[in-house]
């Protein structure tokens, strides 16, 4: 979608000709100027731009599901091809039943979530242009089955929809009552055969010809594999479900509800992009697809398309901006989408460091500048937003670091928002005896409220947080205190972020899940694991300037260094699903 409505202007206002002579002539009819014009509370929407935007909202619940369903299907694929290397890197040094007893441990689960965040960021870019492609497909298709003509030309237009605008309505209530898209195992997909037969390959040539007498030897080493995948693929979809897909894809989120035309053309200009290629491919769509609000890959609920692909494994290779554009955003002509997003998330880690930098020295004003820039060129990393919280705790912005962390939650759910957050409001509830009247006593315990909401969210992600456990144990009341506090605490419980206690490194305590389990746990088992992601090394420019913010806070983003530029090695941390290395903990 162009992302500007030139077209649109003000119709000018007609004037009285000047008579040949030059003199002025006032008519009966002349009124002074309105001064209360344009003052008005509020202006009543017109059935139009009522029409318009109920065709946004459509748009954006139908991009949020296409999301959810289309990173599953990724979830799914990473399941299959990821998740089985990941396996028998573990087995290797922890022996076949280490996955099945810590799949889901604090080590694994933030393994899990740096890369899931990665993948998470490149939504927009990877789905947006399906999504909108799909609604118009469904718009259209919904036009044509209720005789609403169609230009040959320009496709779709808003106004010959209005007669059917309670229709769309009743579309739009329909998909506002359905549940929060989360992410599932699609359900046509069936079941994760190839990675159970290729871990079996895999371990049959590690255990099968082994000496009964032998330490490797284990008589129920495929039993053991096959839980250890069956606990790492659960905790895979209970990782994703921390993030929120109403977080991400940001810059058609924007569009859809603060810069949506109201004037009756949006449909012309989804007809610009979307038209032609939907005629070229209206001749191989199946019949299931035909059917009302659908499109093609719908995004409503029990799509089930066999076809379905990976979104994310398609080559994002298409130039990003118009020739026009690249002198005014200094990008490399040849610069493609995929390049672009890595070139972005590269710059946003150097002001992350640079900000890292600063915090560490106490300068955390030129922190909180570096963590707001680095925000600003990569808005769907929710951690800029926790670093920048942290800056804003140690100077007392209270209200702030709220506020970054709210940002940072609506899209992860993570122990570090929810416990910055919680530090913030107990800083907001430190309020003044003079006035300590009701107002302030409410404001204080709405605030302990909330902050026992965060707290309890910390300790759902990580039960073994020892300072969260402390935290809530003043805030309970007297009797279930002593419930509470039982649990060890930390001298440290001011910080900015939940330290782990020594304790919380031994083996935990058995759970339902490893009762379960036909076999039993071995000292291999409580081994302690490192995952760590491997540094990425790129050459940056020596003096390279800070972006360029504009009126409207949008990021001009630098080319990568040509040859003739001065460079320095910079090494970055880049989670990936294949760029780790796990690692036993003495």
């Amino acid at each position: 979608m162009p992302p500007k409505y030139s077209h649109v202007k003000k119709r000018p206002t007609t004037s009285p000709r000047k008579p040949a002579n030059g003199t002025h002539v006032i008519s009966k009819d002349s009124t002074l100027p309105d001064v209360y014009a344009g003052r008005q509370i509020s202006k009543p929407a017109t059935p139009l731009a009522e029409l318009e935007r109920t065709i946004a909202q459509i748009l954006l619940l139908r991009f949020e599901q296409d999301i959810a369903r289309l990173f599953s299907t990724h979830l799914y694929s990473v399941a299959l091809l990821h998740l089985p290397t990941f396996v028998m890197r573990c087995i290797n040094i922890g022996g076949p039943g280490w996955v099945a007893f810590n799949a889901g441990s604090d080590e694994v689960k933030d393994f899990l979530r740096a890369v899931i965040a990665m993948d998470l960021r490149q939504a927009g870019e990877r789905v947006a242009t399906k999504s909108v492609l799909w609604s118009y497909t469904a718009l259209r298709h919904f036009a044509t089955s209720n005789d609403v003509p169609i230009c040959r030309k320009r496709g779709l237009h808003s106004a010959r929809l209005l007669p059917h605008h309670p229709a769309m309505k009743s579309h739009l209530e329909t998909l506002q009552t359905m549940p929060p898209p989360t992410f599932s195992k699609p359900p046509h997909l069936g079941p994760l055969a190839e990675g159970y037969r290729a871990l079996e390959e895999a371990c049959a040539a590690k255990y099968k010809n082994v000496p009964a007498g032998s330490s490797e030897a284990d008589s129920e080493w495929l039993t053991k594999v096959r839980a250890g995948y069956e606990g790492i693929s659960n905790t895979l979809w209970q990782v994703a479900n921390e993030f929120d897909v109403r977080g991400y894809g940001g810059a058609l989120r924007d569009k859809l509800t603060s810069k949506w035309c109201d004037c009756g053309c949006s449909t012309e200009h989804l007809s610009e992009v979307c038209e032609k290629t939907m005629k070229e491919k209206e001749n191989s769509v199946r019949s299931g697809k035909e059917r009302e609000w659908d499109g093609r890959g719908s995004g409503v609920f029990g799509w089930e398309t066999k076809e379905e692909e990976d979104a994310w494994e398609v080559a994002l290779d298409q130039i990003c901006l118009e020739a026009e554009e690249y002198a005014e955003h200094s990008l490399d002509p040849d610069m493609t989408i995929g390049e672009l997003m890595e070139w972005r998330y590269l710059r946003a880690e150097l002001e992350k460091q640079q900000g890292n930098a600063a915090f560490k020295q106490g300068k955390y004003l030129k922190a909180i500048e570096r963590y707001q820039l680095a925000h600003q060129i990569e808005p769907e990393m929710p951690h800029y937003q926790l670093n920048l919280a942290a800056a804003y705790l140690k100077i007392d912005e209270w209200e702030k670091a709220e506020q970054a962390c709210d940002i940072a939650l609506a899209k992860h759910g993570s122990v570090k928002g929810y416990w910055r957050r919680s530090q913030a409001r107990k800083g907001q509830g430190r309020i003044d005896d003079a006035v300590q009247g009701t107002r302030g006593l409410c404001n204080v315990v709405l605030t302990m409220a909330e902050r026992a909401v965060d707290l309890r969210a910390v300790l759902r992600l990580q039960p073994s947080n020892a300072e969260a456990v402390a935290e809530l144990a003043t805030l309970a009341p007297p009797k279930q205190k002593q419930r509470i506090s039982h649990k060890p605490s930390s001298s440290s419980a001011a910080g900015s972020s939940p330290r782990r206690s020594k304790q919380s490194r031994s083996p935990p305590p058995q759970t339902s899940l490893e009762e379960a389990l036909p076999f039993t746990r071995t000292y291999r088992d409580d081994f302690t694991f490192k995952i760590s992601m491997l540094p990425l090394a790129i050459d940056v420019p020596v003096e390279l300037p800070p972006p360029f913010i504009g009126s409207k806070e949008k990021v001009k983003r630098r080319a990568p260094p040509s040859a003739s530029v001065p460079t320095r090695l910079e090494t970055f941390s880049y989670p990936s699903w294949d760029r780790y290395v796990v690692q036993k903990m003495t």
